[in-house]
């Protein structure tokens, strides 16, 4: 996926990162609000120059709770929200059809 610098309204830069929405909060007992968003990155070994995934996961705030699992969403950084959620989920990329 891809990491974008974007210049806010007299915010300064707020770093956007677009990755695949893992967890959401269909299912009773999830956390409301939040997507878990899991962000891949790819990198160049230095010794070996061998190209290699870096997997991280993100909280991010979904305030309606529009994305579902396996959506591409880009989320955008923020002020802290919670004890782990610093991003919020800005728009959907793509959404897989339904079987």
């Amino acid at each position: 996926m891809s990491e974008v610098l974007h210049h806010e309204e007299g915010r300064g830069f707020k770093r956007h990162l677009v990755g695949r929405v893992v967890n959401d909060t269909t299912n009773a007992g999830r956390m409301q609000k939040t997507v878990v968003v899991e962000v891949i990155s790819r990198y160049r070994d230095p010794v070996y120059g061998k190209y290699i995934k870096r997997r991280k996961r993100f909280h991010a705030h979904d305030e309606q709770n529009e994305y579902r699992t396996s959506d591409t969403i880009e989320i955008r950084e923020s002020r802290p929200l919670s004890k782990t959620k610093r991003w919020v989920a800005v728009r959907l990329i793509t959404r897989p059809e339904e079987v």
